[in-house]
């Protein structure tokens, strides 16, 4: 197989309107935006209405109806860049394109537009152009990149390769995700096994997902395997939009291969034919390294027909690029944008595993969980249970960035306190530490012996981890903090449900408030009824935790915001008195 038949490629039994998003992407670079005309072309080729396409298009941050540049920046907004110099960033843009944020320059050369996280929290502040990226970023830097390209020279040419920053991993080669790899090791185990012992090995080792539900991972696959409709998929959620969170990046940069092999092994054991990747479109970058991958693969024979030499099975792994929405790491989500729609998460009637992609048994796992699969089967449960504390076996990966002096990827074993970790990454005077990004656990150094692991949590000794750590100092304004949050979830929630649209909103607001010393304790309950609210009405994953961290902080960090906040009602925000206001003027108006 060539890199080129790769390009576009579509499984023969997908619908054609599977194929919308890469239509889409193609549009966009080619034209730098999708026009009217475009959007009327597609809605014929797919038997759709035009406001149906359109509302594809109007739904993905990264495609736009307007042009959008010869030349496309977006600059990273999330909480980290913002400590890190963001604003002297956005100034030294602007003045260099002649594009305000959000906007065109009158030449039609420059775009400038801000984004959520685009996974370089430990390369800050960090930006996108054309969709390669620029890291580590200072004024000077960002001059002559901008001085550069208008001299004609291409971004591709002049983007960095952005650093692994692999900073940690286990002592004594215990190491599971950064040990030498060979393609194939694992899914030389699977004629032995059968399917039956690659799910049992899975079982043994106690394997769960490494998205943040910690949801055993045997069990979806089995339960995926019991299902008789054909064909059946294996998808790979490789879009971690969450702000503070890069280790997917860093795998499919460092080890692609390892996560190739867990899905083959997954299409194995539950009997799918097919893979998919959904690639978030912030690492459109890491496209041909992937794509490349795959070519290798099918050289080596552990891609396409009698895989490994096992006959019949038969699979492959095609890649699928997100547009930029948060949303789409909801897995009901996920799958209605692989089918060419909007990123809309579906109503949970039924699981993926029974119906997902095109209402076909589907197993959804992030990077990390089919890399940690593919090194099971190749070290073995028994050397695989070495590692960890009992009941939260192996390793996990973790994102650290903020305030500490090395930011980057951490691997652990289960069972660190937050203590050791914050100890080996350097961590500068930590106040506040947000864990598993904004829609994670906010914890204070009082919680800092307790240990990282995947145990039963209602005891609360132990804190779940889905990634990343962010560490800031006790210098950090935590409203400030937390406004940027609420922004970002008010951005990314599609708006279906109202209690995470209103929600958001509602909570900005009196954040607002809170940090222009206008809020009351009024105020304060009302921000812990919504968080509430949103928790258990919202139609799913993003509006149910994105008040998590609003209402842990606010019962965790008490004494800060009592500071902030009066201690009786309606004294620092009173309702308007209109004639007091205007008592002075009525008594010497002429």
């Amino acid at each position: 197989m060539s890199l080129h038949s790769l390009q576009n490629n579509r499984f023969s039994v997908e619908p054609a309107r599977s194929g919308l998003l890469s239509e889409l992407w193609r549009l966009q670079l080619l034209n730098k935006h999708i026009s009217r005309e475009s959007i009327k072309s597609l809605a014929r080729q797919h038997e759709l209405a035009e406001i149906e396409v359109e509302g594809v298009t109007s739904f993905y941050h990264f495609f736009h109806q307007k042009p959008a540049g010869k030349h496309t920046v977006y600059i990273n907004n999330s909480i980290i860049s913002e400590l890190k110099g963001f604003e002297r960033i956005r100034e030294t843009l602007e003045r260099e394109t002649g594009a305000h944020l959000n906007s065109v320059d009158p030449s039609g050369t420059f775009g400038l537009f801000a984004t959520p996280c685009i996974g370089l929290s430990d390369q800050e502040p960090a930006a996108l152009i054309d969709f390669y990226p620029f890291t580590n970023l200072n004024a000077l830097k960002a001059k002559e990149i901008i001085q550069k390209l208008k001299q004609g020279k291409l971004p591709e040419d002049l983007c960095d390769a952005p650093q692994d920053n692999i900073r940690y991993t286990p002592h004594n080669n215990r190491t599971l995700f950064f040990a030498p790899y060979e393609r194939g090791q694992a899914i030389k185990q699977l004629s032995g096994l059968g399917p039956d012992g690659v799910i049992g090995q899975l079982r043994l080792a106690e394997l769960s997902g490494r998205g943040g539900a910690a949801f055993p991972t045997w069990k979806k696959w089995d339960t995926c395997r019991t299902y008789k409709d054909s064909p059946k998929f294996i998808v790979c959620n490789a879009d971690e939009g969450e702000p503070g969170t890069f280790k997917d990046r860093v795998l499919l940069n460092n080890q692609p291969g390892s996560v190739l092999e867990g899905m083959i092994i997954a299409g194995y054991a539950v009997g799918a034919s097919y893979g998919i990747i959904y690639l978030r479109g912030e690492y459109r970058w890491l496209l041909t390294k992937l794509e490349n991958e795959i070519v290798a693969f099918h050289d080596k024979g552990i891609l396409g027909s009698d895989v490994g030499g096992i006959k019949g099975f038969n699979f492959d792994i095609r890649i699928e690029v997100g547009a930029g929405a948060y949303v789409c790491g909801e897995e009901t989500a996920l799958l209605e944008s692989i089918e060419g729609k909007r990123g809309e998460p579906r109503t949970k009637w039924y699981y993926p595993v029974e119906k997902g992609y095109l209402q076909l048994p589907t197993v959804v796992n992030n990077v990390e969980t089919f890399a940690a699969a593919a090194r099971l089967l190749q070290l073995g449960s028994s050397e695989y249970l070495k590692r960890g504390i009992p009941g939260s076996p192996g390793t996990k990966l973790i994102s650290v960035s903020g305030d500490c002096k090395l930011p980057g990827i951490y691997e652990i074993e289960w069972g660190m306190t937050v203590a050791e970790l914050l100890d080996v990454c350097g961590a500068e005077d930590p106040f506040f530490i947000q864990v598993s990004g904004p829609s994670g656990e906010c914890i204070s150094l009082k919680e800092k012996y307790k240990r990282i692991s995947m145990l039963d949590l209602m005891a609360q000794k132990d804190i779940r981890c889905g990634g990343s750590f962010m560490i800031f100092n006790s210098h950090r304004d935590l409203v400030h903090i937390l406004m940027n949050f609420s922004e970002f979830f008010k951005h990314e929630s599609c708006g279906v449900c109202t209690p995470c649209r209103a929600g958001n909103f509602i909570i900005e607001r009196k954040l607002e408030r809170l940090n222009n010393g206008l809020a009351d304790m009024n105020d304060l309950k009302e921000l812990k009824s919504w968080g509430t609210i949103m928790k258990s009405a919202s139609r799913c994953g993003l509006g149910k935790t994105a008040s998590n961290t609003i209402i842990q902080s606010l019962e965790k960090f008490d004494d800060y915001f009592k500071a902030r906040f009066s201690e009786t009602d309606n004294s620092t925000y009173k309702k308007f008195n209109h004639s007091a206001s205007v008592a002075e003027y009525e008594q010497y108006k002429p």
